[in-house]
C-alpha cells in the first residue's frame, strides 16, 4: 500500500480535476445563458422571471436530496450562480427605440444609472442638469418621458421651473419621497404623472431582482410602457399610495438611517478601535458594523436631505427616544423580568416573520462567514 502522503496526494489531484471539470461546466451554462438573454430580448421577456428560478431551485434542491447532497448547500451554489448569470443576460434591449426622454440630473449618480438603461433600450435621451436650463424648452419639447433624479430638496421647485410638456409626455421623478413631488407634478402637467422610488443605489450592475416602488398619478396607461421597460430590465415593482409610502419610509428608512448615525457617531465620540471590534465580532456583528461603515462612506447630504424631508417623523422618532430610555430605565433597575415580558410582546407582534428572518438571515450569515474578514 502506499503511503499516507501519496494516497493523499493522489486523491487531491482527483478533486483538482472533479473542480476543472466543475469549471468547464459553469462555462458552458454561461453559453446556455447567453442564449436565454438573446431570446429573452427578442421576446421582450422579462431579464427575472421569479417563478422560473423557484421551480428550477426547487427541482434541484430535490435532486440534491435523492443523490445524498445537502440541498441548502445546492441552493447557495446555484443562487450565486445565478446572480452571475443575471449579470450576463444584462445585454442591450434595443425595445424603445422611438421614445425620446430627458432626464433631469441625469449628471448624477442615479441618474447617470437610468440614463445608461434607457441607451441600451435604445432611446433618444439626453440630460438636462443645472448649466442646461436655457435649453430646457427645446429638450422638453418633443420629450416622451421627463425623469427627474435631484436631490429631495430641489425637486419641487425644480418641478415648478419645468417648461410646459407635450400634452403626451409622461414626468416622472426618482424621489425618496412621493407626496409633495407627486403632488408638484400634476399641479405642473396636465398629462400622465408617476412617481417612482428605486430602493437600491446607483452601483447596481443589473436591476434584477431589485424593487422599484410606483406611486400612482395619472395617465397610467400612458405611462405602463416605462412600468414594461423596468421589469423588464429585472426589477419588480410595488404599487403604494404616496401617503402610505411616505410612512412606510419613516420607518424602512428615517428611524434606520438616524439610528445607524447615531452608533456610529457613538463609536467615534468613544474612539474605539474599530479594527478589535472587527476582529471580536462574529459574522452577525460584523455585518451590523459593516453596515454602520457604509453609511459613513456614501454621502452626507443625501442621508440629511432624507431625515429632514419629512418633519412629521421626528415625533415616532421621539417615540423611539421615549421607549428607549423606558427599557433602558429599566434594565438599570434590575427589572429582567419587565425585559422578558416586553421581549415576549414584540415576538408575539413579529409571529412568524420572526422564524422567516431568522432562516433568512442565516443564509446571509453563511455567506458572510465564508468571507475574508476586515484586517
Amino acid at each position: 500500500m502506499a503511503p499516507l502522503n501519496e494516497q493523499l496526494q493522489a486523491v487531491r489531484q482527483q478533486i483538482d480535476a472533479a473542480d476543472s471539470e466543475l469549471v468547464q461546466l459553469l462555462l458552458r451554462r454561461r453559453e446556455l445563458v447567453a442564449q436565454v438573454g438573446v431570446i429573452k430580448r427578442a421576446a421582450g421577456q422579462p431579464l427575472y422571471v421569479p417563478e422560473r428560478e423557484q421551480q428550477m431551485l426547487q427541482l434541484r434542491r430535490q435532486q440534491a436530496e435523492q443523490a445524498g447532497l445537502s440541498a441548502d448547500l445546492i441552493e447557495d451554489v446555484l443562487r450565486r450562480v445565478i446572480r452571475e448569470s443575471y449579470q450576463q443576460q444584462q445585454a442591450a434591449d434595443v425595445h424603445l427605440q422611438h421614445k425620446k426622454i430627458v432626464v433631469v440630473g441625469g449628471e448624477g449618480a442615479l441618474g447617470g444609472l437610468f440614463m445608461r438603461l434607457f441607451v441600451s433600450a435604445g432611446a433618444a435621451v439626453y440630460s438636462l442638469d443645472r448649466n442646461d436650463w436655457d435649453q430646457a424648452e427645446t429638450l422638453c419639447a418633443d420629450a416622451d418621458l421627463l425623469l427627474l433624479a435631484v436631490p429631495i430638496t430641489l425637486t419641487v421647485g425644480i418641478i415648478e421651473k419645468l417648461p410646459a410638456l407635450p400634452k403626451h409626455c409622461v414626468i416622472a421623478d426618482l424621489t425618496s419621497i412621493k407626496g409633495q413631488p407627486l403632488a408638484a407634478m400634476l399641479a405642473k402637467h396636465s398629462g400622465p404623472v408617476v412617481g417612482l422610488h428605486p430602493m437600491f443605489g446607483p452601483q447596481q450592475v443589473t436591476l434584477a431582482k431589485q424593487l422599484v416602488i410606483v406611486c400612482h398619478g395619472r395617465g397610467r396607461e400612458q405611462y405602463q410602457w416605462l412600468l414594461d421597460s423596468i421589469v423588464r430590465w429585472g426589477a419588480h415593482i410595488r404599487e403604494i399610495s404616496a401617503a402610505q409610502h411616505d410612512q412606510a419610509m419613516g420607518f424602512i428608512q428615517v428611524l434606520r438611517h438616524l439610528s445607524t448615525f447615531v452608533y456610529g457617531a457613538h463609536l467615534a465620540e468613544q474612539q474605539v478601535d474599530l479594527a478589535q471590534l472587527v476582529s471580536l465580532s462574529s459574522p452577525i456583528y460584523r455585518l451590523e458594523l459593516m453596515m454602520v461603515g457604509r453609511l459613513f462612506a456614501q454621502n452626507p447630504e443625501l442621508y440629511a436631505d432624507i431625515i429632514l424631508s419629512q418633519p412629521h417623523t421626528f415625533t415616532m422618532m421621539n417615540d423611539y427616544l421615549r421607549s428607549f430610555e423606558t427599557i433602558l430605565s429599566q434594565l438599570q433597575a434590575g427589572n429582567k423580568a419587565a425585559f422578558i415580558a416586553k421581549f415576549a410582546e414584540v415576538k408575539s407582534y413579529f409571529g412568524d416573520f420572526s422564524q422567516r428572518f431568522l432562516e433568512d438571515s442565516q443564509r446571509l450569515l453563511d455567506t458572510a462567514g465564508d468571507a475574508q474578514q476586515i484586517n
